[in-house]
């Protein structure tokens, strides 16, 4: 289980540096339209765009602020096109990387991880280069309601079909990719409050670093979080 525990803290460290700077309303802003572009624009009907316009008032995004993201996403209001682009390359010690990006210029995208991967010992790679050591799973987190047993919410993530279940001060579940809706449905009709709930990339391998890779690599993965244009950093480092 730790695999996926080291991947819900780096996940909840990204979300608060995203609010320190500001950022989270742009990345947003472009998941649900991507979401709406693709599922249409109920969230209701459209299971990606209910998590994203969920996590977006999280965030306190203003209503008219997701209803244009929605509007743009079907056709209803002018805009950007932007589009889904992944990413592959290595960092210091060959640390597998990928990288996912919702972008209206692939070109300047490109070009600005590419800079990032260059000053910081790395090197975007091909398509497919590190791919094939990666594994897609989806996480779902929830917050802990001390009210519900634990072993009920056990039993009903599993019989939902969840691989795997952690309760300490959230509630950390790892699920095959199709049963990403069925098990954060399950849990929410239980009464959990589901925080997040996504389609990760699951090192097969991780590997260690020495002190000064490591900190190469913190700093490479902090550019690229801080690029308007990424989504989502996965690699197979242990930080």
């Amino acid at each position: 289980m730790a695999g996926h525990s080291k991947w819900a803290n780096i996940k909840h460290k990204k979300a608060k540096q995203d609010q320190a700077r500001g950022r989270i309303f742009t990345r947003l802003s472009k998941e649900i339209t991507m979401a709406a572009r693709h599922g249409g624009g109920d969230p209701d009907l459209n299971f990606r765009l209910r998590l994203a316009v969920n996590e977006a008032k999280d965030n306190n995004m203003p209503n008219d602020t997701i209803d244009k993201a929605i509007k743009r996403g079907i056709g209803a209001l002018g805009g950007d096109n932007i589009e889904e682009v992944v990413y592959e390359g290595y960092g210091p010690s060959g640390v597998a990387i990928m990288i996912n990006a919702l972008t209206d210029n692939r070109n300047r995208t490109a070009g600005e991880v590419r800079f990032i991967f260059s000053k910081s010992g790395g090197n975007l790679g091909t398509d497919g280069c590190v791919a094939w050591m990666f594994d897609r799973q989806g996480v779902i987190l929830a917050d802990n309601p001390k009210n519900i047993p634990e072993d009920d919410i056990l039993m009903a993530a599993l019989e939902g079909g969840a691989i795997d279940v952690e309760i300490e001060d959230d509630v950390e579940v790892l699920v095959q990719p199709d049963d990403l809706e069925a098990v954060e449905k399950t849990l929410s009709e239980m009464g959990l409050k589901v925080t997040h709930a996504e389609i990760v990339l699951q090192p097969q391998n991780t590997i260690d670093l020495s002190g000064e890779d490591q900190e190469k690599l913190e700093k490479l993965l902090e550019s690229l979080e801080d690029n308007d244009d990424v989504q989502n950093v996965f690699h197979n480092a242990n930080l």
